[in-house]
């Protein structure tokens, strides 16, 4: 899509919102029908879930909660490429009280606190800026939560909680250098359009420290896999953090406050925290340990092509393929077993979207001995970072990156 139409889609798109407004409206207030059910075999169970196509803009989901909407990718979905469609993209919003129609005539992104220049940005202005382009992978600090043993409180995600999409927008960089940040600023916070039910409830905030958020990476994105945000996702605009947890990536977003004093609002300080260890690991009921804000994503990789429980023919090839990403950084090479851990060989990578994007994998295997197996997948990431061969475990379910096992049959 070019710039000009890219342009002229999103601002027409007021419309459809807004006559899409009183279907989300009913949506949100109230649970949305399912056309099947899935069973995401959960082990703390129970795992059956809706599958679901009431939301707007949206297709087949894994219905996890309907209002604030917490929708899951269904997981065949990522088998079909490395980039997630908008339309069964995941989504996570934390407060209700989201807006269902978004008037991008007067829609403004405030710019403001310690700086020289406060700004007003309209959409317009922001496309007229220049842009960048990059794939990145969107994963909730609390994806596959719902394999976490002992069970921990929240959504409990199957492994669908994440997309890759290639964004476009402009850099906060660029934002910020224009209205000028000044001497002794120490992070830059975003808020969006969502608002708590309750007043007495902390309004949702998230902040980055001042060198990052400048670092020309973190984007204000507009389109994702070259078309305008759904509503859900985000639209008009939302901040991009690649590398980073999707708690960063603030959604709708319309406020950038620049900070010359710590960030200690509540979802700072106190949620989407973890402990300051390897792998944000700790045991069940253990106590003084320091926790410190959740911030990079760590490396994963998925078998996408097989299921647990399939059955594969004994003596004849089987191709197996999946995906991977690296967390911060690229993926260096993803290795496949199909002993349960016991050897490993390395898988052909296929085409480098970026190093921030998931990355696909294929090999091939002839499974010889009848009876049960277990194929596990693992990546490396190009800093030499290995997933784990055991889960980590921390009361807020976050950060799951354990080696994945796939139980398949031999016949």
């Amino acid at each position: 899509m070019s710039d000009t139409s890219l342009i002229r889609d999103a601002l027409s798109r007021r419309n459809l919102l807004r006559q899409a407004g009183a279907a989300g409206l009913a949506t949100f207030a109230a649970p949305a029908w399912a056309q099947s059910m899935i069973d995401l075999g959960l082990p703390g169970g129970p795992g059956e879930r809706e599958i679901t196509t009431a939301f707007p803009q949206k297709g087949a989901m894994v219905l996890q909660r309907a209002r604030p909407p917490l929708l899951e990718t269904p997981f065949e979905v990522f088998d079909k490429g490395v980039f997630t469609p908008n339309d069964r993209f995941f989504v996570r919003w934390h407060w209700s009280a989201i807006p269902t129609s978004i008037d991008v005539d007067t829609y403004r992104i405030n710019v403001h606190g310690h700086v020289d220049k406060p700004l007003s940005l309209s959409l317009k202005e922001l496309m007229a800026m220049p842009r960048i382009e990059y794939a990145a992978v969107n994963q909730c600090s609390g994806n596959s939560r719902g394999f976490f043993q002992p069970r921990v409180a929240g959504g409990e995600w199957g492994n669908g909680g994440m997309g890759n999409a290639r964004w476009t927008g402009v850099r906060l960089k660029d934002v910020l250098d224009r209205a000028g940040v000044k001497a002794g600023a120490v992070q830059v916070r975003f808020n969006g359009l969502d608002d708590p039910p309750v007043k007495e409830s902390p309004d949702f905030m998230k902040s980055l420290a001042i060198d990052h958020a400048r670092d020309g990476e973190v984007m204000i994105a507009f389109a994702m896999n070259g078309q305008p945000l759904p509503l859900l996702n985000g639209f008009p605009v939302r901040v991009i953090v690649p590398g980073w947890y999707a708690t960063y990536w603030m959604k709708m977003l319309n406020d950038v406050e620049v900070l010359d004093s710590p960030d200690t609002n509540f979802w700072m300080k106190t949620a989407y925290t973890i402990p300051d260890t390897p792998h944000a690991n700790m045991k069940p009921g253990q106590t003084g340990l320091s926790m410190v804000p959740i911030n990079r994503m760590v490396p994963r990789s998925f078998i996408t092509n097989v299921k647990a429980g399939e059955t594969l023919p004994a003596g004849k090839p089987a191709s197996v393929r999946g995906i991977a990403f690296g967390g911060d950084t690229g993926v260096k090479r993803v290795d496949l077993s199909v002993d349960g851990g016991k050897t490993w060989h390395a898988t052909r990578l296929g085409k480098d979207e970026g190093k921030w994007s998931f990355r696909r994998w294929e090999t091939r295997f002839t499974p010889k001995a009848k009876g049960g197996a277990v194929l596990m997948v693992r990546c490396t990431s190009t800093t030499g970072e290995v997933q784990p061969t055991e889960a980590n475990w921390n009361p807020a379910g976050f950060m799951r990156n354990v080696i994945e096992s796939t139980p398949i049959t031999v016949a």
